[in-house]
């Protein structure tokens, strides 16, 4: 080629083309959009995705997203695990005898009640006041106990007998139990071999010993309970209006 001057101009060495064959440095260009493309990408990509059905975290809860200890799913089980809770204490409080159904004492009767233990016991305005005073001193189970002993006796379906035989050694028998009677090891002994069938008078020895320690230990205090002593001023001031 030559010039204005006639001179002749060295011929341009030609431009540098991609592996591709395309524009002139043409992967110059590629790599350099290659690497703004992954540093756009590239916090975003390293960053955790909202956890959802297909990316849960190892804590997470079966029904939200969320591994907190306040999640719905959670509070859902809690709930169901309470209510399951107090319907098996409230079928266990059905078990239990509660206060028996009587008029009020009279003061005849409760002055009654001084004489023996056995009169005491033989009405049931007199348990439930023993009981009462029993419940004052912690120990509301021996009559709890004496109480169901007397219900098994009236009992005679073959599985009703099974069944409460089995609700009374869990609650009173069992040492397991927070409700467990001072029997002494023959009678419990005797009490477990019958287990297997029981009758209705399987605790009749155990009955009998909770008898007796109510009569010689409990008693006593109660004939000196501040809760006797109301008991026989109120009839008393009762009687005097009528």
């Amino acid at each position: 080629m030559r010039t204005a001057d006639g001179g002749a101009r060295a011929a341009a060495p030609p431009r540098a083309r991609g592996a591709d064959g395309g524009s002139p440095m043409g992967s110059e260009r590629v790599e350099m959009r290659k690497r703004q493309v992954c540093a756009a990408q590239g916090p975003a990509a390293s960053a955790p995705g909202p956890r959802g059905v297909g990316n849960r975290g190892p804590n997470a809860c079966c029904f939200c997203w969320c591994c907190c200890c306040s999640c719905s799913c959670l509070t859902v089980r809690n709930q169901e695990e309470q209510r399951l809770r107090s319907a098996s204490y409230e079928l266990r409080t059905e078990d239990l005898p509660i206060c028996e159904k009587s008029p009020g004492p009279s003061l005849e009767e409760a002055s009654a009640w001084a004489q023996s233990f056995d009169k005491l016991m033989l009405t049931p305005a007199g348990r439930n006041a023993f009981r009462e005073f029993l419940r004052t001193e912690f120990s509301e189970e021996n009559m709890l106990f004496w109480m169901a002993c007397e219900e098994l006796k009236k009992e005679a379906n073959k599985t009703m007998i099974e069944e409460k035989a089995r609700i009374i050694y869990e609650d009173y028998v069992s040492i397991l139990s927070p409700k467990e009677v001072s029997l002494d090891s023959r009678v419990r002994e005797t009490i477990n071999r019958s287990m297997a069938e029981p009758s209705p008078h399987i605790f009749d020895d155990a009955q009998l010993q909770i008898y007796t320690l109510m009569h010689r230990d409990s008693y006593p205090r109660f004939m000196n309970s501040a809760l006797y002593k109301d008991l026989l001023r109120s009839l008393s001031e009762k009687a005097v209006e009528a």
